[in-house]
């Protein structure tokens, strides 16, 4: 027995669940540091109830607050030091809109994050793939509230396009299998909503720390310049250079381990004060 430790709440990236193996050394290196985890999948995905087939990041960012507040009833942690971790598009940024909205969020550390829904699906698409898609999208959406019903689609081709890289990476295959196969396309209306570039800058004088691929094709190294430069200090920005979107989660595992644990170490464990930091010869 000893004083509470540290908390960490992590909600899965982009169709994917708590027990992915990239995640789980991640987990490891935490609680090895000393922080409690608490992982889990969203409603209606993996092992958590609720309806499936739906990517709603409004909800999403309700069960990472809800986890929030189920830590603060564990005796093992510390109400006051909960930090807030995420990997992959909207995982990354439902930490973020969760900590906006959360001041119980201490400490936010991010990787592949996008910025705006809407920005990153037209980024995957030529100019007039992205008007048909938008148009379907919207006739759906009219469909949906007369009837209830939305049109079935496979979320990795239909609502996400698959990059080659994503097309030949395999190290999802252990929770790929437990994703169903078809998502109703308003997920991707509420995609199209998902901004957290407007509310980061409310974390501040929180700390956030983002880490980047330079030229990811699946979540643009872009997404996480412009949260940083809207977001308040104490931030830091980390870029990963001579990888790749997936390889980059085993290739710079320990550095990128190293940088999280270091930014909690000195934003969640540290003595609650607010701090400012700014280097204009940086």
């Amino acid at each position: 027995e000893g004083a509470p430790a540290g908390g960490i709440v992590h909600g899965p990236g982009f169709l994917g669940l708590m027990e992915a193996k990239h995640y789980l050394r991640f987990y490891e290196r935490f609680t090895a540091a000393g922080y409690a985890v608490l992982a889990f999948d969203y409603r209606g995905h993996g092992e958590s109830d609720g309806e499936r087939g739906w990517i709603l990041p409004t909800r999403m960012v309700e069960d990472v607050i809800n986890a929030v507040t189920y830590l603060e009833t564990r005796p093992e942690v510390a109400r006051d030091r909960i930090g807030a971790f995420g990997i992959g598009a909207t995982g990354a940024g439902n930490a973020i809109i969760a900590a906006a909205s959360d001041p119980r969020i201490r400490c936010v550390a991010v990787q592949s994050v996008i910025a705006d829904g809407a920005q990153w699906l037209r980024g995957m698409r030529r100019e007039y793939e992205w008007i048909e898609f938008r148009d379907r999208v919207a006739e759906d959406a009219r469909t949906w509230v007369r009837s209830g019903d939305s049109e079935l689609v496979n979320p990795r081709t239909e609502i996400m396009v698959a990059a080659p890289e994503r097309a030949r990476y395999t190290g999802k295959k252990d929770v790929d299998s437990r994703i169903e196969p078809l998502f109703h396309l308003q997920s991707a209306a509420a995609i199209m909503r998902y901004r957290p570039i407007d509310v980061v800058q409310r974390i501040a004088p929180r700390a956030l720390l983002l880490i980047s691929v330079e030229d990811d094709v699946v979540t643009p190294d872009e997404h996480a310049t412009a949260l940083f430069e809207r977001a308040g200090s104490p931030k830091r920005l980390v870029r990963q250079l001579g990888t790749s979107h997936y390889e980059s989660y085993t290739r710079n595992y320990e550095v990128l381990a190293r940088e999280i644990v270091g930014w909690y170490d000195r934003y969640l464990i540290a003595d609650p004060v607010q701090t400012f930091e700014e280097d204009h010869d940086a």
